[in-house]
Formats: structure tokens, sequence, C-alpha cells
């Protein structure tokens, strides 16, 4: 059950598009394991369409995987995601992680489209049925209350025999989603603690459903900065933070310090199942963010490596 770090990006931090593929180049050649880009069609800040830099992450790469965290099927058309997943692992010869969820409800996206939430869940459950099936190859007839197909087919197929499908979300309506449809689980906004409860209840869901889950595909994510905790770009994130979601302690999904600060943090999402990690730099420019990066590479993967040789051991 090994550990992997993945690296990941909300909002587009860079100046230039130079500087984000100086940035990719990096972290492919560092090693790290993924990288990961959030969803989001209208924000008062730029912000790269997931699917297009999955695409681009495609051609301009050639070893590390790639992820979205998480396009919302909320208001998406699934013949189209799943037509655009195939396209892109296939490119890729297998390296695409696709995540998705229902939407976040502070996602502007809703009232830009102009889409009620109300719905929402069962046209999800909808569209990860349906995306499965395509996946797997079959022509698909489909009569649901939101999506009606008649001999629906994509090719090429996903260069993954079993393309992974992960989703996020943390309620109720979440865990028995992912319980029923995917192959793990990648959080967002949760803690250590919440996540192991998370984790917990998804496992006893895939009991009650006669699903499975490997141990190895619970997925956690949290900002970082090799740094002091009273550095103004630590104080400014923090306070971004504890404005988008005010009723949650944004050090719950922060650390700042060393790898040792940030190893332990680790360890506590790990002492709750946790096995797969997507990490987010927090930085003050360009040049800020590569240091971050190569921090992460020397100092963070060395000693995610040498945890995973003493559990092996």
């Amino acid at each position: 059950m090994a550990l992997a770090a993945g690296i990941g990006l909300m909002a587009f931090p860079f100046k230039t598009m130079r500087a984000f593929w100086r940035w990719v180049d990096l972290c492919e050649q560092g090693g790290i394991d993924s990288i990961w880009q959030t969803d989001r069609l209208v924000s008062a800040v730029p912000m790269l369409d997931c699917m297009s830099v999955m695409a681009a992450l495609a051609g301009a790469t050639k070893q590390i995987k790639f992820g979205m965290n998480v396009l919302s099927l909320g208001y998406r058309e699934p013949l189209e995601v799943a037509k655009q997943c195939a396209t892109i692992d296939a490119l890729s010869e297998g390296r695409l992680l696709p995540a998705f969820g229902i939407g976040s409800p502070l996602s502007p996206d809703w009232r830009a489209l102009g889409r009620e939430g109300e719905g929402r869940g069962k046209r999800t459950d909808e569209a990860l049925a349906l995306i499965r099936r395509l996946w797997a190859g079959e022509r698909v007839d489909f009569d649901g209350e939101f999506f009606h197909y008649r001999d629906a087919h994509i090719a090429p197929l996903p260069a993954q025999a079993e393309l992974p499908l992960w989703y996020g979300g943390n309620n109720k309506a979440s865990i028995r989603r992912t319980a029923r449809f995917a192959s793990g689980w990648l959080g967002g906004p949760e803690g250590p603690q919440e996540a192991a409860g998370v984790v917990r209840d998804i496992r006893a869901a895939c009991k009650e459903q006669g699903t499975c889950i490997a141990d190895d595909h619970y997925g956690a994510g949290f900002f970082y900065r090799f740094g002091a905790a009273d550095e103004p770009v630590v104080q400014a994130h923090l306070r971004a933070a504890r404005a988008r979601r005010p009723k949650r302690d944004p050090r719950d999904t922060f650390v700042a310090g060393g790898s040792a600060q940030m190893m332990q943090r680790v360890q506590e999402y790990v002492d709750g199942g946790v096995t797969k990690f997507v990490l987010r730099p927090v930085g003050a420019d360009d040049d800020d963010l590569m240091k971050q990066t190569r921090l992460m590479i020397e100092s963070l993967l060395p000693a995610i490596d040498a945890l995973n040789k003493r559990a092996a051991a």
C-alpha cells in the first residue's frame, strides 16, 4: 500500500504560460507522481480549464500522471466527458486519473449557467453510470430522467483497460455514490480527522453494497509552504481560505514549516486510511513557486519514499 504525492493547482498562479510549462517540466523531471487541476468555469481570477490542461499535459509530458480535482458532473454531458477522457488517456498511453464530483455548491458556475442545484445528485448518478459503460466499450441505449441515449458509443477506448474513476465529496450522498460507482475517493477540504471519517464511512458503504475500493485508493490534499507560518504570503493564503469557507479552519489543510512538519501531517492522514496526496504549493511569485516545488522534490518525496520502504520492510 504505497504512498504517492502529486501536486495541484487551483487558480493559475504564474505570470506567464512559459513559467507554467517550466513548472510542468520540473514536476516531471523531479519524479512527482501526478499533476492535478481544479475545475472551474467562472472565476474572479484566472483558472485554466481542467480538461484542456489534461489534453495539453498528455502531449507535453512522457511519464507523469495527471487528473482533474474534481470535474463537476452536475452540469456536464456524460457522453462528451467519456469521449474526452478516453481520448486523453489514449494520447497519453494510459496516464489519465479521472476524478469527478457533483460540483461545489459554492461555485459561481451554477448561476452563470442558469442551473439549479435541485436534481443534480440524480443527474450525477446517471452520468457516472453512463461514463462507466461507455469506457467499457458498450453500445448504450438509455432512458433516464436526465439523459436519453440511442446507440451511444466511443472509440478509441481508454488505453487503461480499467480506467480508474475517482470521486470527491464528503456528505452521505457522496459516500454512497463513491461506494457504488468509484474505484477511489479523492478528498478536498477535509482535514485528517474528517478524512478518516469519510474513509471509514465509504468502506462501510462498500460492504453494504457489495462493492470494493482498494485500500490504496483513498486520497486527500493540503496546501504547503516550506517556511515560517508568519510570512505574509502564508497569512494572505489563510485569510483567503477563511473567506472562501468561513466554517472551516484553513490550518487543517495547510502546513508551513519543514519536511518534518509536513510528514507529520502526512502521517495523520495515513493513520486515517489515506495513501494518495495532492499537495498545493503556496508561493509569492513564479520563482517562489518553483522553489517550493523543488523543495517538495528534494525534501518531501525522499521522506515519503523512506516511509514506503519502512512499511514494506
